[in-house]
């Protein structure tokens, strides 16, 4: 794998500079949001919950900012971007692996089909894209760089929709477990 990169890459620079500038951004934002809420009570579950939920929403803009990088990145040749983004996607979907995992263990919060859907099957999915991606890169670098423009872009939609649902999960006062007559506490006053 000889090809120069220049005549590939370049023409994606600034789709991939946008995208890893909006990815920075949201990570900066997950960390403001994981700031706020942690005075909700944390329980033996809770921590479970965070690595099976906000976790990898964080790792999908990392992701995004990652692969962006990769790409702007002044490489002379392909061979460097297929090595790195083939091995990104090895982890992407490792990491989605024991996502769906985690998820299957949870006691405290059943996922329901919509939470399977977006926070495991749709990343799985993408980070198999990713994978593809790398993979295809010496091959057809032109149609590589399309799946791993369009999978940025999906990892990013997907953080931003799998950030909302955690706020506004944990907005609306969802207790972190069950409570029973024993569990629930009086209001003060």
């Amino acid at each position: 794998m000889s090809e120069l990169a220049a005549p590939y890459l370049g023409p994606w620079s600034g789709f991939f500079t946008m995208m890893a500038t909006a990815a920075a951004t949201l990570v900066g934002l997950m960390f403001v949001v994981v700031t706020l809420v942690t005075r909700i009570e944390r329980t033996s579950d809770s921590n479970l919950g965070i690595s099976t939920f906000s976790t990898p929403t964080v790792i999908h803009f990392g992701s995004s900012l990652l692969i962006s990088s990769i790409l702007i990145a002044p490489w002379p040749r392909l061979a460097g971007t297929f090595v790195c983004i083939t091995l990104l996607g090895v982890a992407g979907v490792a990491h989605m692996l024991g996502v769906a995992s985690k998820a299957r263990r949870m006691t405290v919060y059943e996922p329901d089909p919509e939470d399977w859907i977006w926070y495991t099957i749709f990343p799985f999915i993408a980070y198999g894209a990713v994978l593809v991606g790398g993979i295809t890169m010496p091959l057809a670098p032109s149609a590589s760089l399309w799946i791993l423009g369009a999978t940025v872009t999906w990892l990013t939609f997907m953080g931003i929709r799998n950030a909302w649902d955690v706020v506004t999960y944990l907005a609306m006062g969802h207790p972190a477990e069950p409570k029973d007559e024993q569990n629930t506490r009086e209001p003060k006053g």
